[in-house]
């Protein structure tokens, strides 16, 4: 492969489609991607709004079409994580825990993290019973399951889990914040509970592997047990590689650095959005570079 023109940090929607259509156009790109492909999409209990899929498409499902169309292009992602990004007379510099790699446009397509519980809140003994996602415990089955949380998030990873488990939804407040559909459908099924104007206060280990969850509610408190814990509080963009950039309004300006996806899309985070972003990038990214070879 010659030396690559761009490299795109991370390889959910919109960092696939940037490496996908950057192939078509024959310019040489490396992806990197430190987890796995796919991104946020494997929470995903069902994605409606995706062209294509007139009944809706599990997440994951989604993400395994994805990598597969990704392979026959001849796309792959690069399993290490990007550590650090620099820029200088020579471009850019991404170093990752297996060596460097450098080129004169980078994507940024990284994506967010979650909102985590205060350090406090959690006792070292419950720790690996409390997730922000839901594909790491998307097998359960018989098992009680609570999720903090009132938004989209909340809701669809509690459909997801209340196949097979039963799962308590518990709103700090009193106002639900999800789509209508998703209130409506979680309503209609009997293994999930809502507890609106909720505030867990403690979290202790119980035997088992339980956890006991203390709470305080308008009528009182009653301590509940669960198997598992999600925190659905929301998200912030993973924006870390920039700090090494001080620069990088500038190179964004130029053509030389692209933000796409949930990076840079606050709450208007769906595939069919981060897809369009990875493909609008490449496009400029093929005329960036024609640009500079002329």
């Amino acid at each position: 492969m010659s030396a690559p023109r761009a490299i795109i940090i991370g390889a959910g929607p919109a960092g696939l489609m940037t490496a996908l259509q950057l192939q078509r156009y024959t310019v040489p790109a490396l992806l990197l991607e430190g987890e796995r492909p796919g991104g946020l999409l494997h929470n995903a209990n069902l994605v409606e709004n995706y062209p294509g899929f007139p009944g809706g498409i599990p997440g994951a499902d989604l993400v395994d079409l994805f990598v597969q169309q990704a392979a026959l292009a001849g796309v792959e992602a690069i399993p290490e994580m990007a550590l650090r990004l620099e820029h200088g007379d020579q471009g850019f510099l991404i170093q990752t825990g297996q060596g460097q790699y450098r080129a004169p446009v980078v994507v940024l397509a990284t994506g967010t993290r979650p909102v985590t519980f205060p350090e406090a809140f959690l006792p070292a003994a419950v720790r690996e019973r409390v997730f922000y996602e839901v594909h790491p415990i998307s097998d359960l089955a018989g098992k009680r399951v609570a999720v903090i949380g009132a938004g989209d998030a909340a809701f669809d990873y509690a459909l997801n889990l209340a196949r097979r488990n039963q799962v308590v939804i518990l709103n700090r407040g009193s106002q639900v914040k999800c789509l209508p559909l998703l209130w409506d459908r979680a309503q209609a099924t009997p293994a999930i509970t809502y507890q609106p104007a909720t505030r867990v206060t403690r979290l202790s280990p119980l035997p088992g592997d339980r956890l006991r969850l203390d709470r305080e509610t308008p009528q009182g408190g009653k301590p509940l047990e669960v198997d598992y814990l999600i925190g659905a509080l929301g998200r912030l963009p993973r924006v870390e590689l920039l700090s090494g950039l001080p620069d990088a309004q500038d190179l964004q300006s130029r053509g030389a650095l692209h933000r796409v996806g949930d990076v840079q899309r606050g709450m208007y985070r769906q595939t069919a959005i981060a897809v369009g972003d990875g493909l609008l990038a490449a496009m400029k990214i093929y005329q960036y570079v024609s640009k500079e070879a002329g």
